[in-house]
């Protein structure tokens, strides 16, 4: 069973930082390349950073550009965001995702296939 398992989130006040770990099991983690997702409640859910499976390409999205930094650690099965200089808008629930891509990268959340639960990210101004 593939289990993707997020930790890290919590309640950080504006200009702070949060790092989120991403722990998967059950799949060949070399293999997938793994996505940072957040959703804003009543919003559509947004493609935040993407790491590819051997860790040297990566992928932002403008907004967190220059703050956010994603990287894995192959030996270990984890992947993790790194966020400085959090802002309010940054508010949202976090998920990592796998997507079986061995080379290349890719950002559309339609093509992950394992998804982990998520976790709280609150940015108070």
């Amino acid at each position: 069973e593939v289990r993707l398992v997020e930790s890290g989130g919590g309640l950080v006040q504006a200009g702070e930082s949060l790092r989120l770990s991403c722990a998967a099991s059950g799949l060949t983690f070399t293999d997938y390349q793994i996505g940072w997702f957040r959703q804003i409640s009543g919003e559509d859910r947004e493609g935040v950073a993407f790491i590819d499976a051997s860790g040297g390409n990566t992928h932002y999205i403008d907004s967190v550009k220059g703050r956010f930094a994603v990287s894995r650690d192959n030996t270990k099965n984890l992947v993790y965001l790194q966020m400085n200089n959090l802002k309010p808008e940054d508010t949202a629930i976090y998920y990592c995702a796998a997507y079986f891509l061995p080379t290349g990268l890719a950002t559309q959340d339609r093509l992950y296939e394992y998804w982990g639960r998520g976790t709280q990210v609150t940015v108070s101004s």
